[in-house]
């Protein structure tokens, strides 16, 4: 409840009321307890008052029963006895619920809670995908090269055709990006679809949700946003890296403030311990910078966890107001932590803290704050304020109508899938492979044409010789036809020649034998006669 302009939010042991300075509020706060020990209505009296002084508010729902806020309280003889007890009367209490707005980012029970793959970063992502530090390093590198080639990586499709990409030209990089071994990038591809089979990917895609519309009021009120977190609670991983999205977010988002008289918006993280299991040194380093540092944005942080010890020391120590409900020591673990938990606030003289701790019944709690000079008040037992609000959940009914009901359900209920590093890739990929195919078809074409040309040069080739082998039988066919004539000619000629020879010698030799005179003289001078033609006309028919 708001009195004085101050957050009350219980009464010491000795009935004076406790408060809550609104200018000390963002200098951040731990809520721890074992479980029914009254840490949710803690959360739900701080949130109220909150939101009263017009306060933005982020809740974490890990059990359901924060939805509740949206509806008045019902009275009971337990509550009567409460306001009794507080004299809530006089103060104004009344039964009332609060502006909620549900989101979840499963998109089931509140509205559609998402960011991109860029927003969400290598560093985080790394963490979700539960990548050692080699794949942590290559994933970087990845971010890196999508970003030199102006790929927007907006959802899980985007990241898995980035690593793709980066696999199928890994040589063409490896020159300024340094070696990518393909086994760690098959790695973080495996990684990226366990987290798809697991439901993660729904948290990423457009429209991303813009911090600043957390910052809502409603009738001078501040709006309590709550975050479904029942089954993402079963999703450590998703659970933590949201979370410490959501710190990084602020961080980069919102404007340096200062000091002002209250905070501009209260963030409280219930199981709080998820966001630091597991996490790396450069990681934690980042989670304790911004821890230290988003005060100056006017925001501030309470982790809520069963123990202080959950919450490491370098962001334990930025905690300046601490309420601790009841821890139970059954084991000497357990004590040392009662003790470390005992030993964080201002000593009181009247009582030892680490025994008050083991003996606070349910809604009793452990407080300090700080006071106006940032000094932490000495540690008081107190009884935690009941709240306006309904102490239980509420129905779907209620939920449905109150997220349909929201301003920003229009804005962000559907989602849309724009042109990104996937469709890009897949425009790119069809022309290389189009270009491929029509580099084959014409590496085909000319490989054909090239047979071709050697058929038509073994046709013309084969033509050429068959041609010279006929022109060659035709020259010998004629060859012997001129020498078969030249033989029959000769033939002729022969016999022509015979008959005139033996006219001639005939007619020599009688004229011979007349001349000799006698029978002797006819014998002689018709053989000398034959003898003489046969060598005149021989030797010319042989010419």
């Amino acid at each position: 409840m708001l009195k004085d302009g101050k957050l009350w939010l219980a009464s010491n042991d000795k009935g004076e009321n406790v408060f809550l300075l609104p200018g000390m509020a963002n200098r951040h706060g731990l809520v721890a307890g074992a479980t029914g020990t009254g840490k949710t209505i803690t959360l739900k009296v701080m949130a109220e008052s909150f939101s009263d002084m017009g306060v933005p508010v982020f809740l974490a729902d890990v059990k359901g029963d924060i939805s509740g806020m949206m509806c008045p309280g019902t009275d009971s003889p337990d509550m009567q006895k409460r306001i009794e007890k507080f004299h809530l009367a006089e103060a104004g209490f009344s039964y009332k619920g609060y502006p909620v707005t549900f989101w979840d980012i499963f998109g089931q029970k509140g509205i559609p809670l998402r960011t991109t793959i860029s927003e969400m970063g290598p560093v985080l992502l790394a963490r979700v995908l539960e990548l050692n530090d080699l794949q942590g390093a290559l994933l970087n590198i990845i971010f890196k090269i999508a970003d030199d080639n102006h790929l927007l990586l907006i959802d899980t499709k985007d990241l898995k055709a980035c690593v793709g990409y980066v696999q199928e030209h890994r040589s063409e990089f490896e020159g300024d990006y340094g070696k990518m071994s393909p086994a760690s990038l098959s790695a973080i591809t495996r990684a990226i679809v366990a987290m798809e089979l697991a439901g993660g990917d729904v948290f990423f895609g457009e429209p991303a949700v813009n911090i600043n519309d957390w910052l809502a009021q409603d009738m001078g009120r501040g709006m309590i946003n709550v975050l479904a977190s029942e089954s993402l609670i079963n999703n450590g991983k998703l659970y933590s890296t949201f979370m410490l999205w959501l710190l990084s977010e602020l961080f980069e988002t919102l404007p340096e403030v200062g000091d002002m008289g209250k905070p501009k918006m209260v963030f409280f993280f219930d199981e709080a311990h998820l966001l630091f299991d597991g996490a790396s040194r450069a990681l934690m380093d980042k989670i304790e910078q911004v821890v230290k540092l988003i005060r100056s944005k006017g925001v501030g942080i309470y982790f809520c966890t069963q123990n202080p010890r959950d919450i490491p020391d370098g962001v334990l120590a930025q905690l300046g107001n601490k309420i601790q409900h009841g821890l139970r020591a059954y084991t000497p673990a357990e004590q040392k932590a009662i003790k470390a938990a005992a030993a964080s606030f201002r000593e009181n003289p009247e009582f030892n803290a680490a025994e008050v701790i083991t003996s606070l019944g349910t809604g009793k709690a452990l407080v300090s704050f700080l006071g106006e000079d940032g000094v932490p008040g000495i540690a008081q037992k107190a009884s935690i304020l009941p709240p306006q609000c309904s102490m239980g959940a509420a129905s779907d009914s209620q939920r449905e109508t109150a997220i349909k009901g929201s301003l920003f359900y229009s804005r962000y209920a559907e989602s849309y899938d724009p042109d990104s590093a996937y469709e890009f890739l897949m425009r790119q990929g069809e022309e290389e492979a189009a270009a491929k195919e029509k580099a084959a078809a014409e590496a085909a074409q000319a490989k054909e044409e090239e047979r071709q040309a050697k058929e038509r040069a073994k046709e013309e080739e084969r033509q050429a010789k068959a041609q010279a082998r006929e022109e060659e039988r035709l020259a010998r066919e004629a060859e012997k036809k001129a020498l078969a004539e030249e033989r029959e000619k000769q033939k002729v000629m022969q016999s022509v020649g015979n008959s005139i020879l033996g006219t001639v010698g005939r007619a020599l030799g009688n004229s011979v034998g007349k001349s000799v005179g006698g029978t002797f003289g006819k014998t002689l001078g018709g053989n000398l006669g034959a003898s003489l033609a046969r060598g005149i006309f021989g030797t010319l028919f042989k010419k």
